[in-house]
């Protein structure tokens, strides 16, 4: 089976369940939700080399918008796109049956900024997925997809700041296996120690308040 399509159509995949209706999650504009998928070793690769806020395991975020007059989220899952937050939730569940995804918001005034990164990522629709997660060309995964929109919304300052790479286990200091296949697929050297961005990296920002998503 080729690495690419272990990776991308396996992020595509949505887990079946009952949906809750979204008036029912508090949930906002310009909120950013960290989600713990459930797709194996593409998922387990990403959350072993990165952290999240109090030791979560995240390996996909999005930017909460209002498209229509309707609360959606616009996330780089196989290309930037726009789905319902009940589709969102509905990917992957703990073993209560609950949505593995917390809420991140920006804290107290700076709600003006939330939603003009969330109006942004509009603009983003229909772009296609970084594979190789490079910065710097018209291409985004998640993580790069909220950097770009939060950093234009901040008068084009980086909001959220970048970080160095890494792709090696720190249990061992070495180059994971599913890594170096995936880059080998590319046909490109693994980017150990560029800048880039992930879920975990953004979850654990001051700038955040967490919220477990919970049914009003």
């Amino acid at each position: 089976m080729r690495i690419f399509s272990l990776l991308i159509p396996v992020l595509l995949w949505a887990t079946v369940g009952t949906a809750q209706p979204v008036q029912s999650y508090n949930i906002q504009q310009g909120d950013i939700l960290f989600q713990d998928l459930d797709c194996g070793a593409p998922c387990d690769a990403i959350e072993k080399v990165t952290e999240g806020v109090a030791g979560m395991d995240f390996s996909h975020c999005g930017i909460v918008v209002d498209i229509g007059g309707q609360l959606k989220v616009v996330e780089a899952y196989g290309k930037v796109q726009a789905v319902s937050i009940d589709d969102f939730l509905n990917r992957s569940k703990d073993a209560n049956g609950q949505p593995k995804v917390v809420i991140g918001r920006l804290k107290e005034g700076q709600k003006a900024l939330a939603e003009k990164g969330a109006s942004i990522s509009k603009s983003y629709l229909g772009k296609g997925y970084d594979k190789a997660f490079a910065m710097g060309d018209d291409t985004y995964y998640c993580s790069e997809l909220v950097y770009e929109c939060f950093k234009t919304a901040n008068n084009n300052r980086t909001f959220f700041p970048l970080n160095t790479m890494t792709f090696k286990d720190p249990e061992t200091g070495n180059y994971m296996p599913f890594w170096i296949d995936y880059y080998k697929e590319l046909g490109m050297p693994i980017p150990e120690g560029e800048k880039g961005i992930n879920p975990g990296a953004i979850s654990r920002n001051s700038a955040l308040e967490i919220i477990r998503i919970s049914r009003q």
